[in-house]
């Protein structure tokens, strides 16, 4: 040892210990000159925004859950206490007691004994936690989101994970304005409210509609789109089956599809309302011009090949609005001859097929509309696209592409967002209608909605007649594609397309029933339930009536005079009456009403036949 302690090792040792511990005071004076930091908070937590619809009626809002935790080696072999406990909690979580034994037996530090439980069940496990001292039991709260109307509109609406990201529709596109990600060196972030579009009262009725209509047809799936035909705003979404959002996990993937924006299909006869309104806006037909149908679309190429397209019918002489009139294929094909297939694939693509329609909404679908350059063309693909076939849409681009024809040429964008508004309640974001380039002039929009008008009058749509407000539809049944190849014998899409009013229109409606049993042509099963859906949609939004009692048909519909809403000495029946009706009786100052809901008046108070009073309050409820 003596040896190993030579003068220079010694030294060199010294030395370097000394540096190590000068280097250890300047480090230690040199933090206790520096100005304390602040402990790091942790990040405020922000309370997702809600979802409402255009009223402010909640359909997703905040809440909190909570894990229940148990730490079992705590127990020991306590066995009395934990038969206690299982037999006291079992019943409040809905478990079963002996699981919960079991569990509360185990040799883990620490197991949940249930997940998400709400804030009413925690309540009453957490009032028998403190009464019986179990010390043993813990609770984690986490942020968690509650659909108070379960399954309405539920793939608009969409889901919200565990982790407080939505999952799908409009939770998940718009995260960023329900719950705003805090960045470091941001003091405050303020998570916003979102007002659809939709009515959800109005999204109610039409889904009971729906609901009966699925349930009658035994079909596999149904969509409805309702919509704001002059500002593009989608007052009704309608995808089933739907899922019970507070229980998005035990969902069937099948009602988890958001079918009007993700799903593409050939639209069928339907289509037929576009393809004669890119050929007569190309001025190759003509209102009068005639075309004979004897039951087959023929036409012999100079290669010798033969295209051959079947009608259900020999309809013989017709014109194009007759051919809209009986949806007949023979006529469809011969107008699809007067158009280039540069220029009607052009036109196609103009009312916005084969790209998606821009909603906000996760996973649409841009469909397929194929170029005559494609491998996948041949000679007869302009005719049978013509017909609704060879080309696949979703259900949001038919409704938009009906726009142009609502609006006189020129389609709108469509919406589910109304508005907005941060959590005080001023108004971040309001809705305004974006219009597109013109796709057609108004006198070819004014003749298609004409057609269509013409089919529910006389055609395959008469079953969707209002009588009492003049309405335009086009119906079409498609057969499915055969995932073998081919189409299929026994699957069909159904469906039919709707404008209103004709003279003025507001209503864009349009259902697609997929794989009905039994009745597959969309004349006899869609058309049925497009007037029953336009008639709740027309007395619910107050829409004016041709029947109305305040109303007299004379070549016009203008209001009559004689039957004017009036009151004199005593009150009148105001049974029956609009709120436009009612709109005189506002000016008035001697009286007060309150309306109460929107539609037709069903009740009021005081009854008919009450004297009038100086400054009576008189009560109208409308439906």
């Amino acid at each position: 040892m003596n040896s190993f302690f030579k003068p220079v090792r010694t030294i060199i040792f010294f030395v370097l210990s000394g540096l190590a511990i000068l280097l250890l005071l300047f480090s230690y004076a040199k933090l206790s000159v520096q100005p304390v930091r602040p402990l790091v908070q942790n990040k405020s937590e922000v309370e997702r925004g809600s979802i409402v619809d255009r009223s402010g009626f909640p359909l997703a809002v905040q809440t909190n859950f909570y894990h229940v935790g148990i730490s079992p080696k705590n127990l020991r072999d306590d066995e009395e206490l934990k038969r206690e406990f299982a037999k006291n909690i079992a019943p409040v979580l809905d478990l079963d007691e002996e699981m919960v034994y079991n569990t509360v037996s185990s040799s883990k530090s620490f197991v949940y004994l249930k997940k998400k439980i709400d804030s009413t069940i925690f309540e009453s496990v957490k009032k028998i936690t403190d009464e019986k001292g179990y010390n043993f039991v813990s609770y984690e709260k986490i942020p968690g989101r509650n659909y108070p109307n379960h399954d309405l509109a539920s793939q608009l609406i969409g889901y919200m994970g565990d982790d407080g990201k939505g999952l799908a529709g409009i939770e998940f596109s718009q995260q960023e304005i329900l719950s705003p990600e805090q960045h470091e060196g941001e003091e405050t972030v303020q998570a916003k409210n979102v007002f659809l579009t939709i009515d959800a009262n109005l999204q109610y009725k039409l889904e009971k509609i729906a609901r009966k209509s699925i349930n009658e047809t035994q079909a596999e799936s149904m969509m409805l789109i309702a919509a704001d035909a002059k500002n593009g705003e989608i007052l009704s979404y309608i995808s089933f089956p739907s899922v019970d959002l507070n229980n998005y996990s035990n969902s069937s993937p099948s009602a988890r599809i958001d079918r009007p924006a993700m799903n593409a299909y050939e639209p069928g006869s339907v289509f037929k309302i576009f393809s004669v309104g890119i050929v007569y806006d190309n001025h190759g037909i003509s209102p009068n011009e005639t075309f004979v149908c004897d039951g087959v679309y023929e036409k012999r190429l100079s290669s010798g090949e033969k295209i051959r397209i079947k009608c259900l019918e020999h309809h013989g002489t017709l014109t194009a609005r007759d051919a809209i009139r009986f949806s007949c294929n023979d006529v469809l094909g011969q107008i699809s001859d007067r158009i280039g297939e540069d220029d009607f694939i052009a036109r196609i693509r103009g009312l916005g097929f084969g790209q998606k329609t821009g909603v906000e909404l996760p996973g649409e679908t841009a469909g397929t509309v194929k170029d005559n350059t494609s491998p996948l063309w041949s000679a007869r693909s302009k005719p049978t696209i013509a017909i609704g076939q060879e080309i696949s849409v979703s259900a949001l681009q038919m409704v938009q592409a009906a726009t142009a024809i609502a609006n006189g040429g020129v389609p709108v964008q469509l919406t589910f967002i109304h508005k907005i508004t941060n959590k005080d309640g001023t108004v971040y974001l309001t809705h305004e209608p974006v219009y597109k380039n013109r796709v057609f002039s108004k006198t070819t929009a004014d003749y298609i909605l004409s057609c269509m008008e013409t089919t529910a009058k006389t055609g395959t749509g008469s079953r969707a007649n209002l009588r009492d407000v003049a309405i335009g539809v086009k119906t079409g049944t498609a057969q499915m594609a055969d995932p073998n190849g081919g189409y299929s014998d026994t699957d069909f899409i159904s469906s039919c397309m709707a404008i209103f009013p004709v003279e003025e229109p507001q209503i864009i409606l349009y259902i697609v029933v997929e794989k009905a049993k039994g009745e597959t042509y969309g004349g006899r099963i869609v058309a049925p339930v497009i007037g029953e859906a336009a008639d709740v949609i027309i007395d619910h939004l107050g829409m004016s009536r041709g029947g109305a009692a305040s109303l007299e048909h004379s070549g016009v519909i203008k209001l009559s005079s004689s039957q004017a809403v009036t009151v004199g000495d005593v009150l009148p029946d105001f049974t029956g009456k609009s709120k436009k009706d009612l709109l005189p009786l506002l000016e008035r100052s001697d009286i007060h009403l309150n309306i109460n809901g929107s539609g037709w008046v069903t009740s009021q108070s005081p009854e008919p036949g009450t004297p009038v009073t100086e400054n009576m309050v008189i009560e109208l409820n409308l439906e």
